[in-house]
């Protein structure tokens, strides 16, 4: 089970994917109370980044209760269609994922397995449901609930916009925080307190790469009672809208991840 968990980790830290010339959102040094929940949620939303492919080489620290690791991996996207990911050591592959947004394929060498199925395993992992569309969002910095402004109240705590629903669902409870200056996300997080669950996504610094304003580092922990999972991701260099390919083939003679 330990190395289940390693294995989705590993795949939702990738889960990185609409195309167009996008403004950035200037916002400003100081959160505003008067901003309304409409306009917040309308900037937001103005401020997801808009390319057609990215090209990244991301460093990712993943620790739970028992064990760590540190892994360099390449990253090639095109946006909401495909998203390539491959660890290696001395030019050996010992890795690599291919994910779209009806299904997730994984396999790495040193454990000879694979996995080949939909977002079910990392739905059920994170405690929430997660799809491709969630799943972008989270390494974008945007909003992985749907925001409708009459459905939110609003706050400033610690000079950030705080969003949280008027009425919680019966299942779990949400919020997220957005900064002021890119009204990008500061953090946000979902409760399931009869399951013990919590998950959070923290978002320290942004970087802006051709004129859009992408996460620099994303800190997920996800935890269950007593049992912290925590994965780091730091994007160490992007380029937006070169060329790239997605070469992708499942080896023989791997074993299949079990679920159970």
């Amino acid at each position: 089970m330990q190395k289940l968990k390693l294995h989705i980790a590993f795949v939702l830290a990738f889960l990185l994917s609409s195309c167009g010339s996008a403004k950035l959102v200037n916002g400003s040094k100081d959160a505003n109370p008067g901003f309304s929940v409409k306009d917040i949620i309308k900037t937001h939303q103005a401020a997801e980044p808009q390319f057609e492919t990215l090209a990244a080489r991301v460093n990712v620290d993943y620790e739970d209760e028992k064990s760590s690791q540190n892994i360099t991996v390449s990253l090639r996207m095109e946006k909401n269609k495909a998203i390539w990911i491959k660890a290696s050591i001395l030019g050996i592959t010992l890795s690599k994922a291919m994910i779209t947004p009806d299904r997730v394929q994984y396999y790495e060498r040193i454990g000879g397995t694979y996995f080949d199925g939909d977002f079910a395993l990392i739905s059920d992992w994170l405690g929430t449901e997660i799809d491709f569309e969630k799943a972008q969002n989270i390494l974008l910095g945007q909003s992985i609930f749907k925001l409708e402004s009459q459905g939110y109240k609003k706050s400033v705590e610690n000079n950030q916009y705080k969003l949280a629903p008027k009425q919680e669902l019966a299942l779990f409870t949400h919020f997220l925080s957005l900064n002021p200056d890119f009204f990008k996300i500061a953090s946000q997080g979902i409760d399931q307190e009869t399951e013990g669950r919590k998950l959070r996504m923290y978002y320290p610094n942004y970087q802006k790469v051709d004129n859009q304003v992408l996460p620099k580092k994303v800190v997920i922990k996800a935890s269950e009672n007593d049992a912290i999972t925590t994965l780091e991701i730091d994007f160490r260099s992007v380029d937006l809208n070169i060329p790239i390919r997605f070469p992708f083939t499942m080896p023989d003679g791997l074993t299949e991840i079990q679920l159970d």
